[in-house]
């Protein structure tokens, strides 16, 4: 059923905006007159902005929190045997996001029209993704819907949660490092100058880092314009050259091999590829599309390849593990215990302990670093300043012994 949102005039006079569900736009009419609400505006809303994948955003968008509910919502009402189609009217109902309402809105009437529920979805790609759409299919074939998209919302879930901690992670390093540059940026640009001249009255050689600190304020004062463009314009090329295939390689390469960096980012992949694999598969995917699937969800291209190379060795018959272990980037433990899964046709409930076990690998790392990164920022600042303040002191105090 149509969404239409109109624009009128209520029984005081007041503008009042807002939407309606009617079959046409003439019984969208009358329901608005029933309201008592003079129209001034109506038309259809449509949801194109949500339908074709694009670099840019245009309309009202779909929190992966609010698909995640939704998801519950449906799954709940399905396993209330309330029909499908009488199910997605009241997600329409329910729905807070204009976005979600007009997509749930089309799918309903797809639906309603004699289309499956994955193939309406598949029409939303900036909505559904391939991992959603996929199950949903699964579990229609299957006959056990509800089940899966209870999955899903607990999948949907567990991914917002591992992403808000990672950027919970990184807040505080990233405002600890603005807000110190800044501050810095100041002092060179204002404080040192106004110091620099009673140096100079002085006649006397200066200390190194008197001169260093007195570089940094001169070039500042004259190029602090070519400073920001420099940083833009670096962060910009940078994230071209990581866009090429061969960037792409050699920066995930870098990543592999830097400290604690490295141990996460595979402690990350190896967890949501675990987890995902384990979802599909016991959601009754095919593991030839739950590999496929899962390849693009992990972030490293080499860990990518060998996902693919575990892809094609299944298509040929043989063993998953095979390539995983020969990449060297999978831990002995998992590809072990992806091995004895495989041996014993236990291979869903064994990814998903390996899963678990990393998510709280992930957890105790992240919490690690945030504990470690606010001592380290702390005592990064504290040196930057002890610099400034030593550059200043030093000929200060030899200004004193001459009086």
């Amino acid at each position: 059923m149509p969404i239409y949102s109109y624009k009128g005039l209520n029984q005081t006079g007041k503008e009042v905006k807002s939407t309606v569900n009617a079959e046409s736009a003439n019984l969208a009419k009358q329901r608005i007159r029933t309201l008592g609400i003079m129209l001034l505006e109506i038309k259809e809303q449509k949801s194109e902005a949500l339908k074709h994948h694009s670099s840019m955003s245009f309309g009202p968008g779909v929190k992966v929190e609010e698909l995640s509910l939704m998801t519950r919502q449906l799954a709940t009402l399905i396993r209330a045997k309330i029909n499908l189609v009488e199910a997605l009217s009241a997600i329409v109902d329910q729905a807070g996001n204009p976005g979600l309402k007009i997509v749930m809105s089309e799918v309903k009437q797809k639906v309603n029209e004699g289309s499956s529920l994955a193939k309406a979805l598949a029409d939303y790609p900036k909505v559904f993704n391939n991992i959603y759409i996929n199950m949903v299919d699964a579990g229609e074939a299957s006959g056990n819907l509800a089940i899966v998209l209870v999955r899903l919302a607990e999948f949907t879930e567990g991914q917002v949660k591992l992403k808000n901690k990672i950027k919970g992670a990184m807040t505080y390093p990233i405002v600890m490092v603005f807000f110190g540059s800044f501050m810095m940026g100041i002092i060179f640009i204002f404080v040192i100058p106004k110091i620099t001249r009673i140096f100079i009255t002085m006649k006397r050689e200066l200390p190194l880092q008197t001169k260093i600190c007195i570089w940094i304020s001169n070039f500042l004062q004259g190029y602090w314009w070519a400073v920001i463009i420099g940083s833009f314009s670096s962060f910009f090329l940078f994230k071209k050259y990581i866009s090429t295939t061969s960037g792409k390689k050699k920066w995930h390469s870098l990543l592999l091999n830097l400290p604690i960096i490295a141990e996460l980012l595979v402690m990350i992949n190896i967890a949501r590829f675990t987890s995902t694999l384990a979802t599909l598969l016991t959601s009754g995917v095919p593991i030839l599309a739950s590999l496929k699937i899962v390849k693009n969800l992990v972030s490293n291209v080499h860990m990518q390849a060998a996902v693919e190379e575990a892809k094609i060795n299944v298509a040929e018959g043989a063993s998953l593990v095979g390539p995983l272990t020969k990449s060297n980037l999978f831990p002995s433990m998992v590809t072990h215990m992806i091995g004895l899964g495989e041996k014993s046709g236990e291979l869903e409930p064994m990814l998903q302990i390996i899963a678990e076990n990393y998510d709280e690998q992930v957890d105790a790392k992240i919490n690690g670093l945030t504990s470690i990164l606010e001592p380290v920022m702390m005592i990064i600042m504290g040196l930057a300043v002890a610099f400034i303040v030593f550059s200043v002191v030093v000929p200060m105090m030899e200004l004193n012994k001459i009086h």
